[in-house]
């Protein structure tokens, strides 16, 4: 099965057409032609089966023959991590996150952070990649990049915690978390947070986490924790 992604589809459309770009990859790539059927989801939580009945190159139409809604999960997970250094690294995270079932991405920018900017036209594109290879129908959403004390002053709901490298008590992040409860999860640059940081987002409320005994990439860390929180969730 393979997935195809487009925001404008609506539950209640009976008839689709593909802008050029899209049209193109389907009639002169994957040689799609009338009467091939596909699956189309619009990132909302709904799949659509669809059957080809204009194999244009420039305006592919379908027919949507049926369509059906994904149950919510019970929870939703906010990642809100540093940009790192390398732009590849970063993107890995999303991709992983994505396949794993992040809900929320934001890139937050820190006192240590070496990474100020991010290309968030080229970060949302790898978002719905791994959504379609991954076969999900939610696209997790990607907000603009923050400042940290922005994103504190931010409303979040449930659990929240801050993973940090500190001499200090942390709590191991797979006993804190709670099946079927939202969670926020600050992950910090590679210098990691500074100690006032640190200082105020607990003042806000933040648990204090580890992922382990040892010290991990900003990117792998946030990967753990998404990992920690789906197996609590779904295992």
């Amino acid at each position: 099965m393979q997935l195809f992604y487009n925001p404008d589809l609506n539950v209640d459309d009976s008839i689709f057409t593909f802008d050029s770009n899209e049209s193109r990859h389907i009639i002169k790539v994957l040689r799609k032609k009338n009467g091939d059927k596909l699956w189309i989801t619009n990132g909302k939580g709904y799949l659509f089966q669809a059957k080809i009945t204009s194999d244009n190159i420039k305006k592919c139409e379908v027919e949507i023959i049926a369509s059906e809604k994904s149950h919510p999960p019970s929870y939703a997970l906010h990642m809100a991590v540093a940009p790192t250094k390398m732009n590849d690294r970063f993107e890995w995270f999303l991709e992983k996150a994505t396949e794993i079932g992040v809900h929320e991405i934001t890139p937050v920018i820190c006192d240590r952070s070496e990474r100020k900017t991010i290309k968030l036209d080229r970060m949302q594109r790898v978002i719905e990649s791994a959504m379609k290879q991954s076969l999900q129908t939610f696209l997790p959403k990607l907000n603009e990049p923050v400042s940290i004390s922005e994103f504190l002053e931010s409303p979040t709901n449930g659990l929240q915690f801050i993973a940090h490298c500190e001499e200090s008590e942390r709590f191991e992040l797979k006993r804190r978390v709670v099946a079927d409860q939202d969670i926020t999860i600050l992950i910090g640059p590679e210098g990691d947070f500074t100690p006032s940081e640190i200082k105020n987002t607990m003042h806000k409320g933040y648990l204090p986490v580890s992922m382990g005994k040892t010290r991990l990439r900003t990117e792998t860390a946030a990967i753990v924790a998404c990992t920690v929180v789906a197996l609590i969730n779904n295992g």
